[in-house]
């Protein structure tokens, strides 16, 4: 009687999976030409890539002639500098162009396949004004948006779409933007 008490437990608890369990969604479908160019980062998970950025995060993306995505991401440091991370975006799923592998190593290197990541486009408003890009193991998150201020209802709205796909919002920092970043 004990072992069916548990194992109807276990089977219960299986059939109830918290909403981490679920897979990350992309949107779907991704119009790349319309999502190059600039994107202010609004807000972000805290990583240590980005560690020394204290404002004026931004992410320029170019289409190449070969079909990847350059990527340039400056942001501003303390004292004043502005550093710079040059990258090259790839698509990874060209069936809805929503998922990319990006990689910030010289060219020489990218054929390794451990130096590329996920970036995946999980929200898009259709003005493809205000995005979040994010990745299958919830690691990483990015709120990005065409201006560097967006209104509080939208991003409340985004963040709670990006809440519920099972990402740990209150995780998100929101990033200072001002005239020196535009």
């Amino acid at each position: 009687m004990k072992k069916l008490l548990v194992a109807t437990a276990l089977f219960a608890a299986c059939l109830s999976a918290p909403s981490w369990a679920q897979q990350v969604s992309t949107v779907v479908s991704v119009d790349l030409a319309r999502y190059t160019g600039k994107w202010y980062e609004i807000a972000r998970f805290p990583n240590r890539f980005q560690d020394d950025c204290i404002a004026n995060v931004t992410a320029q993306y170019d289409k190449r002639a070969d079909g990847d995505i350059d990527v340039t991401n400056r942001c501003l440091q303390a004292g004043g500098k502005i550093d710079e991370a040059v990258g090259r975006a790839r698509v990874d799923d060209s069936g809805t162009n929503a998922k990319l592998k990006v990689r910030f190593v010289p060219d020489w290197l990218g054929w390794i396949p451990y130096v590329w990541a996920d970036y995946w486009i999980i929200d898009l408003d259709p003005a493809y004004t205000l995005a979040a890009v994010g990745g299958p193991t919830r690691d990483y998150l990015w709120v990005l948006s065409r201006t560097p201020i967006v209104p509080e209802a939208e991003y409340e709205a985004l963040v709670n779409r990006v809440t519920a796909q099972g990402f740990d919002t209150a995780k998100l920092v929101k990033t200072r933007q001002d005239s020196a970043g535009k």
